[in-house]
């Protein structure tokens, strides 16, 4: 009898134990929960683990219908949706015999957003460093149909699967201590697309660019050392893909419209590299996306007295300038009048935000009457001991609004650069310096710290930007 009751109990362990293996519940990365956004029309991925084999099946409210797939030997499964047009809330129910239903589910414009200090700056503002309006705007934020993802912080050496992190609303209390640059990114486009926004935040102050590409993005730059694969005690941000691993790699995938990007500082002191590597970032993300060149657009860093004037920042920002042409669908939003000479977090988001919005409104959505691009300088033609230079992206021309103009200098064959006067005449610039009888080399606002005063009639800054290549 002790012999027959034993081996019920064991029957019966075993069958629970086959049970809760054939009908364990459905797990989702921490990307995918209640109140996410789900990129309008179009194939949207998700994923996660069920049982090993296991049928798991996918309905979407929004039309009712039901996708499935079988997960692996390993429990992992992954499949993609339909999306509508925008609009919600939905509801997503996801089972392998146990069901979990995802509420408040909006269908809109998904974007990722990440960089350095400046993308990482919070509404709420750092210490003695205030972001300008963020009272007003966050007392006004609570809005239905804009939502908030913020990665935790997190590094590794290799990839990982999953992110610490989840949906928030839009409220008060959440905009508070959400990044600037993306929640005012995020609150033009929803303006102006009156359509749900879903902002991916996933940043880390003082990083540099290399941490925030994969191993395979880093091997075409052989002056970058990969890690080596030990365990390492208070692993360095800056370690080469280490972010990358931890904080892009578990949401690559995800259905998104584009990313934008706000980062550079760091990496001021290496020039010519950073345009290879910001290439290379853009290239490397959207190769393992999978959803083509989508949209990349990111803000070039301010000008600001780094006290180092072995090398000026400015060399960064043509670097960045540079880059904005290397492939197509990406654009650089200027900010050459906001930068702070001794803070390195401008305080004016909402502004630079809001140049980066109106590159996705015009190259990304198309819509007519807004110009993002700020113009561009082409080309310098000397004659007479006057140098005249023209631009490209200047729709309607350039303007100084009123203001003199006292960022530009000129330089002779000897390289020494003057102060110059410098005029707009129709769509040109017509420069003269008395110290410069015969220019051969133009500088505007080329320096570590400076406020740019030369726009594009529809606002945009001029970038700082040179004609020579000389080293000094």
């Amino acid at each position: 009898m002790k012999r027959f009751l034993s081996s019920i109990a064991t029957l019966l362990i075993v069958l629970v134990f086959t049970i809760g293996t054939l009908y364990a519940e459905v797990k989702l990365p921490a990307i995918f929960g209640d109140n996410m956004v789900l990129q309008q029309q179009t194939k949207a991925a998700i994923w996660g683990t069920a049982s090993k084999n296991a049928t798991v099946k996918v309905t979407t409210s929004w039309n009712n219908k039901i996708y499935s797939c079988r997960a692996g030997s390993d429990g992992n499964w992954k499949l993609k949706v339909a999306t509508p047009i925008a609009g919600g809330p939905y509801e997503i129910t996801i089972s392998d015999g146990k069901s979990l239903k995802l509420k408040n589910v909006l269908i809109g414009e998904v974007w990722v957003c990440s960089g350095q200090s400046n993308m990482e700056m919070p509404m709420r503002g750092l210490r003695s460093q205030p972001v300008i309006g963020s009272a007003e705007a966050i007392a006004l934020s609570s809005n239905p149909n804009i939502r908030l993802f913020t990665v935790k912080k997190t590094s590794s050496l290799e990839p990982l699967d999953d992110v610490t992190g989840d949906w928030q609303l839009c409220t008060p209390g959440n905009v508070y201590g959400f990044s600037a640059t993306a929640y005012y990114f995020g609150l033009m486009l929803h303006k102006v697309l009156n359509v749900p926004v879903g902002l991916i935040h996933s940043s880390w102050g003082g990083s540099r660019i290399e941490p925030w590409i994969s191993e395979n993005g880093l091997k075409n730059f052989d002056w970058v050392k990969l890690p080596e694969k030990k365990p390492v005690e208070n692993l360095s941000i800056q370690t080469p893909t280490v972010l990358f691993n931890a904080m892009i790699n578990p949401i690559v995938g995800y259905g998104m419209r584009g990313a934008i990007w706000y980062q550079g500082e760091s990496n001021r002191r290496e020039p010519k590299e950073y345009v290879k590597l910001m290439t290379g970032l853009i290239e490397n993300w959207r190769s393992i996306w999978g959803i083509g060149e989508f949209p990349f657009y990111y803000i070039q860093i301010a000008p600001y007295d780094y006290g180092q004037p072995e090398i000026s920042s400015a060399y960064l920002r043509e670097a960045q300038l540079k880059a904005s042409t290397s492939l197509p669908n990406i654009g650089m939003a200027c900010i050459m009048d906001l930068g702070e000479k001794n803070i390195i977090h401008p305080s004016n988001k909402e502004a630079g935000s809001n140049r980066l919005a109106y590159l996705a409104l015009e190259k990304t959505y198309g819509i007519k009457g807004i110009y993002g691009q700020s113009p561009v300088f082409k080309e310098m033609k000397v004659s007479g001991g006057v140098a005249r230079l023209t631009f490209d992206h200047a729709v309607t021309g350039l303007t100084s609004f009123g203001k003199e103009l006292s960022c530009f200098e000129l330089a002779g064959a000897d390289k020494r650069f003057f102060p110059a006067k410098a005029s707009i005449v129709g769509p040109e610039i017509v420069l003269m310096s008395l110290s410069v009888t015969q220019p051969v080399a133009v500088r505007y606002a080329f320096k570590d710290f400076v406020v740019g005063d030369l726009y594009g009639v529809t606002g945009m800054p001029v970038s700082s930007f040179r004609s020579d290549d000389w080293d000094q």
